[in-house]
């Protein structure tokens, strides 16, 4: 099965492709991000990230999808623009397969390391040993939106209890 994990971002969106195989065994297909120049509006900047997201879609043709819930502590101004970039996400994966799911931070640092307030050190490097790749994924978002798909491809099983419906 194919999972797609997805970051949400407006400036920088990540993503991470696994393959969950029948033997529960996951390796990594793909990571990357989306990027949108600052200069841009909001509107253009969203469409290029739903184009972003759509030829992703149409490469890996992913079965699931795993997104990042948003999380914010200090500065809730700086977080709508990321707010759009998350609706423009969820819509545009909706419409593709139906298969959708979300996972709070500490969700997938529980699901990844066993404690639920791991570092972003301790993320990147128990998925780079899960996934056996040679370096931590760069940039951070893309190693974040592994971590989601890693998660889902973990967690499935459980789906029913986070799939968005």
């Amino acid at each position: 099965m194919i999972i797609l994990g997805l970051d949400p971002g407006l400036a920088t969106m990540g993503y991470g492709v696994v393959e969950k195989q029948p033997n529960d065994n996951v390796i990594a297909v793909d990571y990357g991000v989306v990027l949108t120049p600052k200069d841009e509006s909001l509107p253009v900047r969203l469409a290029m990230l739903e184009d972003g997201i759509n030829k992703i879609l149409n490469k890996y043709k992913p079965e699931e999808i795993a997104v990042e819930e948003l999380f914010f502590s200090k500065n809730i101004t700086t977080g709508i623009p990321v707010a759009h970039a998350r609706g423009v996400m969820l819509l545009t994966c909706i419409k593709y397969c139906g298969k959708l799911y979300e996972y709070t931070p500490n969700q997938i640092k529980q699901a990844l390391t066993g404690y639920g307030k791991a570092d972003k050190i301790q993320m990147q490097h128990v998925i780079t040993s899960i996934l056996h790749l040679n370096k931590i994924p760069r940039p951070d978002d893309a190693a974040d939106a592994l971590a989601v798909a890693l998660c889902h491809a973990h967690t499935s099983r459980f789906g029913k209890l986070f799939g968005i419906r």
